[in-house]
């Protein structure tokens, strides 16, 4: 610090000391007391003008004033009084560090808060005594919204800021008294009213700032609008600007509920249900606006909005926001400091960048409130004077201001980083003028120009006159004339790009067809095209997806909200666990009412299919084992299955109640029971219930059990089996349950284990083998798998159920190998997947008596391990058959990723996969390749 600049404080700071101590009785010297002079003049000059101030900034009592009717001439001094002295307690505990940065914002939220309440009120009550009280059309009184943008809104208020308000109520109508005013006028007239008792100056100063430019059509708009005009006005009307405004819009005054009720409506306009990288354009321009601001005023040292300033931050974290919080619910948050935190969970920030820019922004808004603690003004820029420069720094514990301004330099060169990282321009590949040149003739459809389909060619495309064809068709699509300036331009960025590297994917010709086909679909959703401009790693992983698998690709096309999955943190992420998908699909249906079965629908769907997306994208990748990949679709099934059981229920108990002492139970059989599920598999499930004989509904309507459950179980089907935009959730089969397609939908406990001691056929009882109740109501799900258990261990005679077991799986070889020479049926053929089943099942009803610990497992290899460890199966054998398995499985899976039957070529690796499985069914008796089928019993499923 200058010699004369350190002399100056020191006189500064000893004047103002020896005179407060002298003309406020209360006042103690302290280190906190010299803070207060150096920082503040506000609080100097307030408390020698009210000496009684010093007891309520320690912390006395300070009450919301109760604004009197019949004394509006009192209003203000009354206001601004409660305003002043809690803005003191709010300094003094920031000063003495008894409050963090975020406290203190709080703070002065709170105090703006109270406020406009007390005000409100009271105006409101005037209006009233004037013009009568307001009521809507169908005569329900109504109050008005009072929305608090900006940092009010998201509770992050300045310590002398304006407040930005928008005014609405709810519907049209008249007021009751002598002098009648429609809404329009009585509304607009309170919101004067109170703007006048809040902003004017009087011989007491000011209360608050009142701003009011972010309502409607700015400042030439109505002062109040009903939520009907509102909606219209941001459906029609409505700019980006305003989505980033409204991210933090909060009633804070009048009706609450009725207004946090219309930001619900309204989360649409904010929160665009797909991933919306539209964002970072508005972004681009609103920070060249800025920019180009700060270069005319010479702003580069105002805090907010010079280079690496709060603005940017706030951006930042609400740019990020915008793109995914239509589909992150925990993304809409109006603080600064819980969006950085909700980004950074979600895996859209790297922590230690969130928490950079977190400890960025706690600094600058601690500079900037100090700014404005000195003297109740609307500063953002760091003063001229040296002397009040030194007094900034010393009050925030620097040596000097030099001191200070290092410290603020370091934190505005982290966030100016993230910032301009967010919005650097995407680098294009050299490799890709040729394409586009190719691409721009294509367009241009003009004969003239007509562009060189040997381009194509030179960037891998072998049949490259096909898709030029191709090409020329989707540039000549009515979807593709029709597209915005915008959004031909995003195109033209993007397709040479991904012409490119399909290109140089393993299947050129075969990724160009599927990619265009998911072009076609996202064509006029610009904010798909943004998506692929934006970020370069998705585009790669999307070509890369289309080579190789022909079911994600066609997912892609049917549901482009599923490029999501193929963004860094979803497709590099870790793979889902059971507890991490019924958290995440939890979280998502939090808002979301039981009643509301569409929406609930639209949120299952959009979420199995993603993913499913994540599992696939996973395998294809190779960074996961396909039986991982099958336990994972199994999962999936069980927790959607079961997040729709209350839907269904919910109709239900309102019509006829609830079953008392009862429960459900729902059982997963085949490929779900062993939680070997496929991409494309459907549900293979049998429905439980047990309650006592003669129970009926609680209901006002009550009905018997068996009509109850059977109901339940229709309503979950219809959900199940619903087409949504995003699809349908599952195919069930329900041919299992007893007596098959002939019987009941739900059956009692009781009489699915008679069934299973006296009637089950052999093959209903090996299906049992892989049974497994997934979930339900009530304790059926214990009951079942006692009942289970105890069926899989009674004593058999051997060799009737080796007869059984081998007549029935020649005779559905007979039916459904599709083997030929040359080509291998994975699922049928012989010592195949099927084979490996009914092996397993065989064993386990042939040693479940003498071994009860066979009847626990359910997946094959669970399976294989407990056989081995009963002595069943010798070790070689077990671990034989768990490599055939993973390679059988392995394969499958492929086939299903890319559309293409389960046959596969009879390669050595595969012949000696299944000779080890036809090899060891051998061994116990099992010989499945006997010619005549004929002789099979007629016991075959239903």
């Amino acid at each position: 610090m200058e010699p004369d600049t350190d002399a100056a404080l020191t006189r500064l700071l000893a004047e103002r000391r020896e005179r407060l101590l002298r003309e406020v009785p209360s006042a103690v010297d302290s280190p906190a007391l010299d803070r207060l002079v150096l920082a503040s003049d506000f609080a100097y000059e307030a408390l020698l003008a009210d000496p009684a101030a010093w007891d309520a900034m320690q912390g006395g009592a300070i009450s919301v004033p109760e604004l009197a009717p019949g004394d509006e001439a009192g209003w203000p001094g009354q206001l601004r009084r409660f305003r002043r002295l809690t803005s003191l307690r709010l300094l003094w505990r920031d000063l003495s560090g008894e409050d963090t940065i975020e406290q203190t914002l709080a703070g002065a939220s709170l105090l703006a808060e109270q406020c406009l309440q007390a005000g409100l009120a009271a105006c409101e009550g005037a209006m009233a005594e004037s013009h009568g009280c307001i009521h809507a059309e169908d005569g329900t009184p109504q109050r008005m919204v009072v929305f608090a943008l900006g940092k009010l809104g998201g509770g992050e208020l300045n310590f002398s800021s304006d407040v930005d308000l928008v005014f609405a109520y709810p519907r049209r109508g008249t007021s009751d008294g002598a002098r009648p005013l429609d809404a329009d006028g009585w509304f607009t007239r309170l919101g004067q009213r109170l703007i006048r008792l809040l902003d004017d100056v009087t011989p007491d100063g000011f209360c608050h700032r009142v701003d009011m430019r972010l309502r409607p059509f700015g400042a030439s708009g109505r002062l109040a609008l009903p939520f009907a005009a509102m909606e219209q006005y941001f459906q029609r009307e409505g700019r980006d600007w305003e989505r980033y405004a409204w991210i933090k819009a909060r009633p804070v005054a009048g009706d609450i509920a009725a207004g946090e009720e219309f930001l619900d409506s309204l989360r649409p306009f904010i929160y665009r249900r797909y991933l919306d990288y539209n964002a970072l354009d508005s972004l681009r321009e609103m920070k060249a606006m800025i920019a180009a601001e700060v270069a005319r005023r010479d702003l580069a040292e105002h805090i907010k909005l010079g280079p690496g300033g709060i603005r940017e931050i706030e951006f930042l974290a609400q740019a990020l926001q915008l793109i995914r919080g239509g589909r992150e619910a925990p993304l809409r948050t109006r603080g600064l400091l819980s969006a950085l935190a909700a980004l950074a969970a979600a895996g859209h920030l790297e922590a230690d960048v969130a928490e950079a820019l977190a400890q960025a922004y706690r600094f600058l808004r601690r500079l900037e409130n100090r700014l404005q603690m000195m003297g109740d003004r609307q500063e953002h820029a760091l003063p001229d004077d040296a002397l009040m420069r030194a007094r900034i720094a010393r009050g925030l514990g620097f040596a000097d201001f030099a001191a200070m301004h290092g410290e603020l330099a370091r934190h505005r060169e982290t966030v100016s980083g993230e910032f301009e990282r967010l919005l650097a321009p995407r680098r294009r590949s050299a490799q890709v003028s040729d394409l586009a040149l190719y691409w721009r003739h294509t367009i241009e459809a003009d004969p003239a120009t007509r562009s060189d389909p040997s381009a194509l060619a030179d960037a891998g495309f072998e049949a490259f006159e096909e898709a030029d064809q191709a090409l020329r068709e989707f540039a000549a699509s009515p979807a593709l004339r029709a597209l915005s300036a915008r959004g031909r331009q995003r195109l033209d960025n993007v397709l040479p790009a991904l012409l490119h590297a399909a290109g140089s994917s393993r299947q050129p010709d075969v990724a160009l067809p599927r990619l265009l086909a998911m072009l076609q679909a996202i064509v006029r959703r610009t904010s798909y095209l943004a998506l692929l401009d934006e970020q370069p790693g998705a585009r790669q992983r999307l070509v890369d997806v289309t080579a190789r698998s022909a079911l994600l690709a066609e997912r892609l096309a049917e549901h482009p909200l599923l490029l999501d999955e193929l963004l860094d943190t979803r497709a590099s992420g870790a793979v889902p666990t059971r507890e991490g998908l019924e958290e995440e699909l939890g979280q998502l249906l939090v808002p979301v009412d039981v009643d509301d079965t569409e929406e609930a629908l639209r949120i299952l769907n959009e979420f199995r299919q993603s993913v499913a997306f994540r599992i696939g994208f996973a395998t294809l990748a190779g960074r996961q084992p396909a039986g991982l990949a099958a336990r994972q679709l199994a999962w999936l099934a069980e927790v959607v299955v079961l997040a729709a059981l209350p839907l269904a229920e919910a109709a239900l108990v309102k019509q006829h109640g609830r079953i008392p002492a009862a429960g459900i139970a729902i059982v997963g059989y085949g490929s779900f029971g062993g939680e070997e599920l496929g991409f494309s598999s459907d549900l293979d499930l049998v429905f439980l219930y047990s309650c006592a004989p003669d129970a009926l509904s609680d209901g006002q309507r009550p009905i018997e059990a068996a009509r109850w459950y059977g109901r339940l179980v229709q309503k979950l089907l219809g959900l199940l089996d619903t087409i949504t935009p995003a699809g349908r959730l599952y195919e069930v089969d329900l041919r299992l349950r007893p007596d098959g397609a002939g019987g009941l939908l739900v059956t009692s406990l009781e009489s699915f284990a008679g069934y299973q001691r006296q009637r089950a056929w052999t093959w209903e009882q090996q299906a049992l083998v892989r049974a497994r109740a997934i979930g339900g109501r009530g304790p059926v799900e214990e009951i079942f798998e006692a009942v289970r258990a105890e069926t899989l261990q009674m004593p058999r005679e051997s060799e009737r159920l080796r007869e059984d077991v081998v007549r029935m799986r020649r005779r559905m070889r007979g039916e459904l190998d599709r083997s030929r020479p040359g080509s291998f049926d994975l699922k049928q053929g012989s010592g195949g997947l099927v084979d490996l089943e009914f092996l397993l099942q065989y064993l386990v009803l042939a040693h479940a008596n003498a071994h009860p610990e066979l009847a626990g497992p359910r997946r094959s290899d669970d399976l294989v391990e407990a056989l081995v460890s009963a002595g069943v199966l010798s070790k070689k054998e077990g671990d034989a058959l768990v490599e055939a398995h993973s390679l059988l499985l392995s394969k499958g899976l492929e086939c299903t990723l890319d559309h293409r039957p389960r046959l596969v070529p009879a390669e050595p690796e595969m012949e000696s996969a299944c000779g080890v499985v036809a090899g060891v069914c051998r061994a116990h008796g099992l010989d499945f390749e006997a010619a005549d089928a004929s002789n099979a019993v007629a016991e075959s499923p239903r």
